[in-house]
Protein backbone atom coordinates (compact mmCIF):
# COMPACT_ATOMS: atom_id res chain seq x y z
CA UNK A 1 0.00 0.00 0.00
CA UNK A 2 3.00 2.56 0.78
CA UNK A 3 4.40 2.04 -2.36
CA UNK A 4 1.12 2.69 -4.43
CA UNK A 5 0.50 5.94 -2.09
CA UNK A 6 3.84 7.41 -2.56
CA UNK A 7 3.08 6.91 -6.57
CA UNK A 8 -0.46 8.48 -6.40
CA UNK A 9 1.71 11.43 -4.10
CA UNK A 10 4.21 11.44 -6.99
CA UNK A 11 1.91 12.08 -9.99
CA UNK A 12 0.18 14.65 -8.30
CA UNK A 13 2.63 16.29 -7.83
CA UNK A 14 3.95 15.74 -11.28
CA UNK A 15 0.73 16.76 -12.74
CA UNK A 16 0.79 20.52 -10.74
CA UNK A 17 4.07 20.63 -11.62
CA UNK A 18 3.41 20.68 -15.48
CA UNK A 19 0.24 22.62 -14.80
CA UNK A 20 2.32 25.33 -13.08
CA UNK A 21 5.19 25.35 -16.23
CA UNK A 22 2.07 24.92 -18.68
CA UNK A 23 0.37 28.57 -17.11
CA UNK A 24 3.48 30.49 -16.38
CA UNK A 25 3.97 30.99 -20.10
CA UNK A 26 1.78 32.44 -22.75
CA UNK A 27 1.33 30.24 -25.77
CA UNK A 28 1.84 31.10 -28.97
CA UNK A 29 -0.88 31.33 -31.48
CA UNK A 30 -0.66 30.38 -35.19
CA UNK A 31 -2.73 32.14 -37.59
CA UNK A 32 -2.78 31.22 -40.82
CA UNK A 33 -2.31 33.00 -43.83
CA UNK A 34 -6.02 34.38 -43.90
CA UNK A 35 -5.97 35.76 -40.46
CA UNK A 36 -2.43 37.21 -40.99
CA UNK A 37 -4.06 39.12 -44.01
CA UNK A 38 -6.56 39.97 -41.80
CA UNK A 39 -4.85 41.41 -39.08
CA UNK A 40 -2.25 43.11 -41.29
CA UNK A 41 -5.72 45.31 -42.49
CA UNK A 42 -6.68 45.59 -38.83
CA UNK A 43 -3.19 47.10 -38.35
CA UNK A 44 -0.51 44.84 -37.31
CA UNK A 45 2.67 45.21 -37.76
CA UNK A 46 4.66 42.78 -39.52
CA UNK A 47 7.52 41.25 -37.96
CA UNK A 48 9.94 39.45 -40.70
CA UNK A 49 12.38 37.20 -39.25
CA UNK A 50 14.26 36.00 -42.42
CA UNK A 51 17.52 37.03 -43.29
CA UNK A 52 17.67 39.72 -44.96
CA UNK A 53 19.23 38.44 -48.48
CA UNK A 54 15.59 36.75 -47.82
CA UNK A 55 13.84 40.11 -47.45
CA UNK A 56 14.81 41.76 -50.33
CA UNK A 57 14.21 39.07 -52.64
CA UNK A 58 10.25 39.59 -51.83
CA UNK A 59 8.22 40.08 -49.30
CA UNK A 60 4.67 40.88 -47.55
CA UNK A 61 3.64 43.78 -48.50
CA UNK A 62 2.39 45.68 -45.27
CA UNK A 63 1.95 49.19 -44.02
CA UNK A 64 4.19 48.26 -41.04
CA UNK A 65 6.92 46.26 -41.91
CA UNK A 66 10.11 45.13 -39.95
CA UNK A 67 12.61 43.15 -40.71
CA UNK A 68 14.87 41.67 -38.39
CA UNK A 69 16.49 38.58 -38.45
CA UNK A 70 16.03 35.70 -36.06
CA UNK A 71 18.94 33.42 -37.83
CA UNK A 72 21.82 33.84 -39.42
CA UNK A 73 23.42 31.78 -42.45
CA UNK A 74 27.51 31.03 -41.37
CA UNK A 75 29.79 28.79 -42.36
CA UNK A 76 28.82 26.52 -39.50
CA UNK A 77 25.34 26.70 -40.59
CA UNK A 78 22.24 28.47 -39.15
CA UNK A 79 22.82 30.22 -35.48
CA UNK A 80 20.43 32.50 -33.99
CA UNK A 81 20.61 35.74 -33.73
CA UNK A 82 22.23 37.24 -30.58
CA UNK A 83 20.65 40.38 -30.90
CA UNK A 84 17.44 39.58 -31.80
CA UNK A 85 15.08 40.85 -28.61
CA UNK A 86 16.94 44.64 -28.58
CA UNK A 87 16.43 44.68 -31.97
CA UNK A 88 12.82 44.22 -32.09
CA UNK A 89 12.64 46.19 -28.46
CA UNK A 90 14.80 49.37 -30.36
CA UNK A 91 11.56 49.56 -32.79
CA UNK A 92 8.27 47.86 -31.05
CA UNK A 93 6.92 48.14 -27.73
CA UNK A 94 5.68 45.09 -25.71
CA UNK A 95 1.80 46.36 -26.46
CA UNK A 96 2.34 46.16 -30.46
CA UNK A 97 0.34 43.98 -32.26
CA UNK A 98 2.43 42.07 -34.20
CA UNK A 99 2.49 39.56 -36.84
CA UNK A 100 5.67 37.45 -36.70
CA UNK A 101 6.81 35.62 -40.12
CA UNK A 102 9.42 33.89 -41.95
CA UNK A 103 9.52 31.47 -44.84
CA UNK A 104 7.31 28.45 -43.74
CA UNK A 105 6.47 29.27 -40.07
CA UNK A 106 9.24 27.46 -37.96
CA UNK A 107 11.62 30.52 -37.16
CA UNK A 108 8.82 33.04 -36.65
CA UNK A 109 6.96 30.17 -34.19
CA UNK A 110 10.72 30.22 -32.07
CA UNK A 111 10.75 34.03 -32.38
CA UNK A 112 7.30 34.74 -31.51
CA UNK A 113 7.82 32.08 -28.52
CA UNK A 114 10.85 34.33 -27.49
CA UNK A 115 8.87 37.24 -27.72
CA UNK A 116 6.12 35.84 -25.55
CA UNK A 117 8.25 34.94 -23.01
CA UNK A 118 10.03 38.53 -22.98
CA UNK A 119 6.79 40.17 -22.45
CA UNK A 120 5.38 40.83 -25.55
CA UNK A 121 1.59 40.75 -25.17
CA UNK A 122 -0.10 41.12 -28.82
CA UNK A 123 2.16 38.58 -31.34
CA UNK A 124 1.03 35.84 -33.53
CA UNK A 125 2.60 33.59 -35.34
CA UNK A 126 2.14 33.05 -39.50
CA UNK A 127 2.14 29.79 -39.97
CA UNK A 128 3.28 28.89 -43.62
CA UNK A 129 5.20 32.24 -43.68
CA UNK A 130 6.16 34.03 -46.87
CA UNK A 131 5.63 30.57 -48.84
CA UNK A 132 1.32 30.50 -47.96
CA UNK A 133 1.63 34.29 -48.64
CA UNK A 134 2.72 33.60 -52.20
CA UNK A 135 0.71 30.27 -53.29
CA UNK A 136 -2.33 32.56 -52.04
CA UNK A 137 -1.92 34.93 -54.57
CA UNK A 138 -1.61 37.88 -51.72
CA UNK A 139 0.92 40.63 -52.63
CA UNK A 140 4.23 40.87 -52.64
CA UNK A 141 6.61 43.65 -52.26
CA UNK A 142 10.08 42.21 -54.18
CA UNK A 143 13.23 43.99 -55.10
CA UNK A 144 12.99 45.95 -58.46
CA UNK A 145 14.85 44.19 -61.53
CA UNK A 146 16.89 47.01 -63.16
CA UNK A 147 15.69 48.31 -66.70
CA UNK A 148 16.64 46.44 -69.86
CA UNK A 149 18.70 49.59 -71.54
CA UNK A 150 18.62 48.10 -74.72
CA UNK A 151 18.35 51.24 -77.61
CA UNK A 152 16.74 48.17 -80.10
CA UNK A 153 13.60 48.25 -78.21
Amino acid sequence: MGVSRNWVTFLRGLFLLLLICRSSGAEVITVDVRAAKNLLESGYGYLDVRTAEEFKEGHVDAAKIFNIPYMFNTPEGRVKNPDFLKKVRSLCKEEDRLVVGCQSGARSLHATADLLGAGFKHVSNFGGGHMAWVQNGLKVKAREKPADHRSDL
